[in-house]
């Protein structure tokens, strides 16, 4: 627990055990921890120099043990520093320390766009080979903070599906906003249907086209990834990683473009089904949403009063955008008033 503050295994197990006492001897710590009695006291002395421990000065209780006595002295009994003050320059130090790490993040990835050496490596990757490729997959999923947009066309060639199916669920459980279109094809794989289940449960919004003309990932708006042919690379899986260009924000537009023209799919006890064209208006689930939107309350608010998890407020809220083909609240509330669905 105390490791993340710069607190050993062993510093962390003298620590707690004096936190149960008011004050202790080396002695008593030593035979409460299991740690040699030399140990202990080399461990009480540093944690009393680093000022989460402080040599109590009020008079004690029980015997003093031989074992503890320094020369001529009595053996010292030791107590906590108040943790809300003794922790606290350690914490602050773990903060510092994460937000210089992000700063550097930062300008080094700044400095590797920007390099004179490497004009057209600040704008695209290509990346060789089953592992590469895999390596930078990953990293596309995992390092999203806001939002996915994948293109899922059909079997997978450097990423096994199983391995994949991690990554989305990492970034579905940081509420990351993910957004799938897959090509029909993509299901006609071995449960496929079935394994998508839980991830559209958990947000996943997933939609389904005749047909793509790429595989792709987009991460963030910052940067994608798009299979090359096999056959330009010597028949080694490869893709380029393209990062902030005109080509990225034209990947994004493609994908906008596919995802308003596909029909979402939706769970059903068996797998999952594709909304026909008679469901393309609200249900009553997300109606109960749209009243609360347009009477001026906040998703995290209506989600509340529905019980619902907010991402399913924001999910119903983002169909019914789709819907009256809107793009602000302000349209959708002028397109549900003259579609008559209040």
């Amino acid at each position: 627990m105390l490791q993340a503050l710069g607190l050993g295994p062993a510093e962390e197990a003298v620590y707690t055990a004096l936190l149960a006492r008011p004050t202790a001897y080396a002695r008593d710590l030593a035979r409460q921890t299991g740690i040699e009695q030399d140990e202990t006291t080399r461990i009480l002395l540093d944690l009393t120099a680093r000022g989460l421990v402080a040599v109590a000065t009020e008079a004690g209780s029980g015997a003093p043990d031989p074992a503890d006595r320094g020369a001529g002295h009595q053996p010292a009994r030791y107590r906590l520093t108040p943790p809300s003050v003794a922790l606290a320059p350690f914490l602050v130090e773990q903060r510092n320390a994460l937000h210089r790490a992000e700063t550097a993040f930062s300008m080094l990835t700044e400095q590797y766009r920007s390099t004179a050496a490497h004009p057209a490596g600040s704008v695209v990757e290509v990346v060789v080979g089953v592992e590469q490729v895999a390596h930078r997959f990953h990293q596309l999923q995992r390092g999203a903070q806001r939002e996915l947009l994948v293109f899922l066309v059909g079997e997978p060639i450097a990423v096994p599906r199983e391995e994949a199916d991690m990554s989305e669920n990492s970034a579905l459980d940081r509420g990351v906003d993910f957004r799938v279109v897959a090509a029909k094809n993509y299901l006609d794989g071995s449960d496929v249907a079935q394994d998508l289940r839980p991830a559209i449960a958990a947000g996943l919004a997933l939609r389904l086209v005749e047909s793509l003309p790429l595989k792709m990932v987009v991460s963030d708006r910052e940067r994608a990834m798009v299979p090359l042919d096999v056959a330009d690379s010597g028949g080694e899986p490869s893709a380029i990683v393209v990062h902030r260009s005109g080509l990225l924000t034209a990947l994004v537009h493609l994908f906008e473009k596919e995802w308003a023209q596909a029909r979402p799919l939706y769970t059903t006890p068996t797998g999952v089904r594709v909304e026909a064209a008679a469901d393309r208006q609200p249900t009553k689930g997300e109606l109960e949403v749209l009243a609360l939107l347009l009477a001026g309350i906040s998703d995290r608010r209506a989600a509340s009063q529905l019980g619902l998890s907010i991402r399913t407020v924001e999910r119903r809220t983002r169909r019914l955008m789709d819907l009256a083909g809107a793009d602000s609240r302000l349209q959708l509330g002028w397109h549900a008033a003259r579609a008559g669905w209040l």
